[in-house]
């Protein structure tokens, strides 16, 4: 078995108590990280100690990631104040009796 392989059968399978996915059993992943699936809301608090430093890694991980594929324009139109009026124009203003 490829480790590709391995990891998809890891993620059929609920984290806490190893129960497969089947017809009657939809496993359910967990929002934050998305690497790891329960099959109940019991096995996910029950397992949350263990998988809590993996996830907030793996969260931060996947949000960097979007950040990364945004595109460059996007970044420039979320100009903020300061980029616009730095300390030193409005201490111009400020000496010159200018209103703001």
């Amino acid at each position: 078995m490829s480790g590709a392989e391995e990891s998809d059968e890891i993620m059929m399978c609920c984290a806490s108590c190893g129960t497969a996915q089947a017809d009657d059993i939809q496993l359910k992943t967990c929002t934050a990280c998305k690497s790891v699936r329960y099959c109940s809301v019991k096995c996910q608090k029950e397992h949350r100690p263990q998988h809590k430093r993996a996830c907030k890694k793996r969260a931060a991980e996947l949000r960097d990631e979007l950040l990364f594929r945004q595109p460059e324009s996007s970044h420039e139109a979320r100009r903020s104040v300061t980029d616009v009026y730095t300390p030193m124009s409005c201490e111009y203003f400020k000496r010159s009796g200018s209103p703001l």
